[in-house]
C-alpha cells in the first residue's frame, strides 16, 4: 500500500459517496485529525485507508459543501484539499477558509504545473502535492507540516515581536505593522518568509534553504516560486526611499540587510 500510486483525477465523473467518517482501525484519543477533501471516490478511499493505517483520525468529503459540514462538526488538525473540485474549487475554498482559520492545508491536484505551485505558495498553503502521488510521500508531508505547527506552538512567548527600520512583526498576533503603524496585509507564505529573514538577518540564504526554513516548505517548489514570493514581499516592505531591506545575491539567494531587534 505504501508504494502504491494513485490514479489521476478525472473531472466530470459522478460523485456517489456522501460525507463519511469511517474507522477501519482503533484510533487513540491523541490521534491527529485529518480532513480529506477529494471528489474521486477511489482515490478518496485509498488515501483515507492509508492515513488511518498510520494512526490518523480521518474524515472525508467530496465537495466544498461537505467540507464545511465536516468543519462545523469539529476542529481538525490538517486539511488535504484537492484543487479540482465540483462547484467551488479548492482555491476558492482555501481563500474563504483563511478568513476565519489558520488550520494547515496541503493542496493536491492533477494539475502539477509550476504556475499552480506558485499560486499555492502565494496564497499561503502549507504544501502542494501533484498527482499521481504515493501514500508514503503524502504521509511524510503531513507529518512535516504538523511538526512545524507544533514547533511554532511550543516557542516561548518572550521575544515574539521583531522590529526592523521601524517595522514591527508580531509572531504572536501574526501581523506586520509599518513604521506609521498601519497594518500590512500579508499572505501566510509572505509572513513565514519574512519571519525566516528576520530570524537570520544580514546572512545570505540560498533559495532552496529559504524554502526549507519557511513554514510553507514544498519539496517540489522551484526557484521561480521563491523569487515570486520574495518580489511580492519586497513591494510590501518598500519605504519612501524606494528600497526594501531584501537584496539579491546573484547566483546564491537573498539577504535581509536591516538590523533586527527582539521585544
Amino acid at each position: 500500500m505504501a508504494g502504491e500510486r494513485f490514479p489521476v483525477l478525472f473531472p466530470g465523473r459522478p460523485f456517489p459517496f456522501p460525507f463519511v467518517r469511517e474507522r477501519f482501525l482503533p484510533i487513540a484519543m491523541t490521534a491527529k485529525s485529518i480532513l480529506l477533501v477529494e471528489d474521486d471516490p477511489a482515490l478518496r478511499l485509498l488515501t483515507a485507508r492509508a492515513l488511518r493505517a498510520h494512526g490518523y483520525d480521518v474524515g472525508t468529503a467530496s465537495t466544498g459543501a461537505e467540507m464545511w459540514v465536516a468543519l462545523e462538526s469539529g476542529a481538525v488538525d490538517l486539511i488535504v484539499l484537492d484543487i479540482m473540485l465540483p462547484g467551488q474549487t479548492g482555491i476558492e475554498l482555501f481563500r474563504r477558509l483563511r478568513r476565519d482559520s489558520d488550520v494547515p492545508v496541503i493542496f493536491i491536484s492533477a494539475r502539477g504545473s509550476e504556475d499552480d505551485r506558485v499560486l499555492g505558495l502565494e496564497l499561503g498553503a502549507d504544501d502542494y502535492l501533484p498527482k499521481p502521488f504515493g501514500t508514503r510521500e503524502l504521509i511524510a508531508r503531513i507529518g512535516a507540516v504538523l511538526r512545524r505547527g507544533q514547533a511554532e506552538d511550543e516557542r516561548p512567548a518572550r521575544g515574539r515581536d521583531l522590529e526592523f527600520d521601524g517595522w514591527r512583526l508580531s509572531l504572536g498576533r501574526h501581523e506586520l505593522r509599518s513604521p506609521q503603524g498601519a497594518l500590512v496585509d500579508l499572505t501566510g507564505a509572505e509572513f513565514d518568509l519574512l519571519a525566516t529573514f528576520l530570524n537570520q538577518p544580514q546572512r545570505v540564504i540560498g533559495r532552496q534553504r529559504l524554502i526549507e526554513l519557511s513554514r510553507t516548505r514544498q519539496s517540489d517548489s522551484s526557484d521561480r516560486s521563491i523569487d515570486v514570493l520574495v518580489s511580492r514581499l519586497r513591494r510590501k516592505l518598500t519605504g519612501p526611499s524606494g528600497n526594501a531591506p531584501i537584496v539579491t545575491v546573484r547566483g546564491v539567494g537573498y539577504m535581509f540587510t536591516a538590523e533586527v531587534a527582539r521585544h
